[in-house]
């Protein structure tokens, strides 16, 4: 028993630590897309013709990087074209510590693991970002549709001035399968000041 709470403080340590890096790689992902061979810019990303209206993508790993840091965890992605965006962040026994709601109006982060949560729309993100990211990237983050490709995605990028990479590692999507998500209620989390992040 002691060993396993021993794992789980670390482990809680490591998530407080990257909590907010994660999520920021995870909503900002599109800014810094590109390939071995050749780089696609955010501007020249076009949104994806309609050929679905609801996208799970299962089990996909996402590795964030920041300096001499690294954080891997399992996500899960469902999305509803044109809508809604939910991210889940289980990083043990599959269990959901971080959520990530995006909207084409703004992204909501909810830490789960310390009952907190912050909001911003896309334009206090882009305080310091460069280029500037949308809900169109956002959603081809979440269906494997950026143009790195489906499989895996290697994203660089600058906020502020820190430098953070995220690679996902997509399996296969499923496309117009029953799925049911919707906002999580608020009223039992506490509302986080992200204004030092943005």
């Amino acid at each position: 028993m002691r060993t396993h709470a021993k794992k789980y403080k670390n482990i809680s340590m490591r998530l407080n630590k990257f909590i907010w890096v994660a999520c920021l790689a995870l909503v900002l992902a599109g800014c810094g897309a590109k390939k071995k061979v050749a780089e696609t810019k955010p501007e020249e990303v076009q949104p994806a013709v309609p050929a679905w209206h609801t996208c799970l993508i299962q089990n996909a790993r996402a590795t964030v990087t920041r300096g001499g840091d690294r954080l891997s965890a399992q996500i899960t992605m469902q999305t509803v074209r044109d809508s809604l965006a939910v991210i889940s962040v289980m990083p043990m026994l599959g269990m959901e510590m971080l959520r990530i709601e995006a909207t084409p109006v703004e992204v909501i982060v909810i830490d789960k693991l310390h009952a907190q949560y912050g909001r911003a729309t896309y334009a206090d993100i882009n305080r310091k970002l460069t280029p500037s990211m949308n809900w169109d990237i956002m959603q081809q983050l979440c269906s494997a549709e950026l143009p790195t490709g489906d499989q895996r995605a290697r994203l660089v990028y600058q906020f502020g001035k820190e430098t953070i990479e995220l690679v996902i590692d997509y399996p296969p999507r499923q496309l117009d399968v029953p799925i049911r998500i919707s906002h999580l209620p608020l009223t039992k989390y506490k509302k986080a000041d992200i204004s030092k992040w943005l």
